[in-house]
């Protein structure tokens, strides 16, 4: 059956949404467990920090070497695999107890949890052009929702039951995927002929000749910068004279952020309406505004919980509308300019993290926010100055 005679209904979009949700959030899920595993394993809590950037650093891999293969290997058959491969992954690390094994299997979780990738593709050539922002809204709100509700599900269980828990929890969510998806996800055929050397070579000549995708990449790389800002200093904020409070709480905000990233659905309504790129310039300038308000209140709960909501709001709203533009540029190429965005979209967080705790070194909670509006406003200038207006 070709991918052109499929309808993309209500059902599947939320079921690509769920499964986009629940696969990502395995590459979160060491973050809150890092001390329980270091006590456990019996080794410092410096050698377990090195577990979320080698996960990370898979994940980068599987974005260059894994998500083009979307371009020439049937969807379905290939988030089948990566399902598998996470399933047998999670499966040993929670039965290990060797560190060096255990650093391994990070960078293994995080080459194989791309499945959202592979997804976000997948439902922008089954979406009709009228239909696609909402379609990419409600899939890219299941992405986002699962990276901020992974750390609350992966501290509370881990804090109840042991951080093995845990991973064997992911085992059972993943093999309901593998199950899920062999039922639900249609399949498609192939448009690309190349072969995989081919695809590899093509990357750098998309890139080039498609303003679209510099573009959307120019922006992500700020507006998910921005978000890791934030993120990665916030436990230090939580844990200072501020507030006196620890990992637990900071779980608990993700279960805020979930209120910004579901107004996902809603922005992917205006980018058909008014078009992607007026969303991307909305998304871009409330995140900077974010910023201010976590700045001048965040001293409070209440101004964290607001400037955390419009950080969230801000950043769904540019990577549903970027999407968007991305993925109506045709279907041969999809999974292959998904894979030049989100690998910027993605080296632009690592940035973030990085600058972020050298803010916080720096100058504080006054730092962090002052890179945060810098970000936002260089993707503020991108958006209208380095890359001018010339199409929706």
């Amino acid at each position: 059956m070709k991918v052109k005679e499929i309808q993309m209904t209500k059902q599947l979009t939320f079921i690509m949404a769920i499964v986009c949700g629940i696969s990502i959030a395995s590459l979160y899920y060491i973050q809150p467990l890092e001390g329980l595993v270091a006590k456990e394993i019996g080794v410092d809590v410096a050698k377990i920090g090195l577990a979320p950037t080698l996960s990370q650093m898979g994940y980068a891999l599987g974005l260059l070497f894994i998500v083009p293969l979307g371009d020439i290997f049937e969807r379905k058959k290939l988030i089948m695999t990566m399902l598998s491969i996470v399933a047998v992954v999670l499966f040993i690390t929670g039965s290990t107890s060797n560190y060096l094994l255990l650093m391994i299997l990070m960078l293994l979780i995080g080459l194989s949890s791309i499945v959202p990738q592979l997804i976000l593709p997948f439902a922008g050539q089954l979406a009709k052009p009228e239909e696609r922002g909402s379609v990419l809204g409600i899939v890219t709100g299941g992405l986002l929702i699962g990276i901020l509700l992974s750390r609350t599900f992966s501290g509370l269980v881990g804090d109840a039951f042991g951080w093995r828990v845990v991973y064997f929890a992911g085992v059972a969510l993943a093999l309901i995927l593998i199950v899920l998806v062999w039922f639900m996800f249609p399949r498609n055929t192939p448009i690309s002929q190349m072969s995989y050397g081919e695809l590899m070579k093509s990357l750098p000549h998309l890139f080039m000749t498609q303003r679209v995708v510099r573009e959307s990449a120019f922006n992500g790389f700020f507006a998910f910068g921005a978000f890791s800002i934030f993120w990665s200093t916030l436990i230090f904020y939580m844990e200072s004279p501020a507030y006196n409070l620890g990992s637990k709480e900071v779980g608990y905000f993700g279960l805020v952020g979930v209120i910004g990233s579901a107004a996902s659905v809603l922005m992917g309504r205006v980018a058909d309406k008014k078009g992607a790129r007026f969303g991307v310039g909305i998304g871009s300038f409330i995140a900077m505004l974010s910023f201010l308000v976590l700045w001048i209140f965040g001293s409070s709960i209440t101004g964290l919980v607001v400037g955390l909501t419009l950080l969230d709001f801000g950043t769904s709203t540019t990577q549903v509308s970027n999407q968007s533009r991305i993925q109506s540029l045709g279907d041969e190429n999809r999974s292959r300019n998904n894979t030049i965005y989100m690998f910027s979209f993605f080296v632009g967080g690592a940035s973030g993290s990085l600058l972020g705790s050298f803010a916080w070194q720096l100058a504080g909670w006054t730092g962090v926010c002052l890179l945060g509006m810098i970000y936002g406003l260089i993707a503020i200038i991108g958006h209208h100055i380095i890359y001018k207006p010339v199409s929706k």
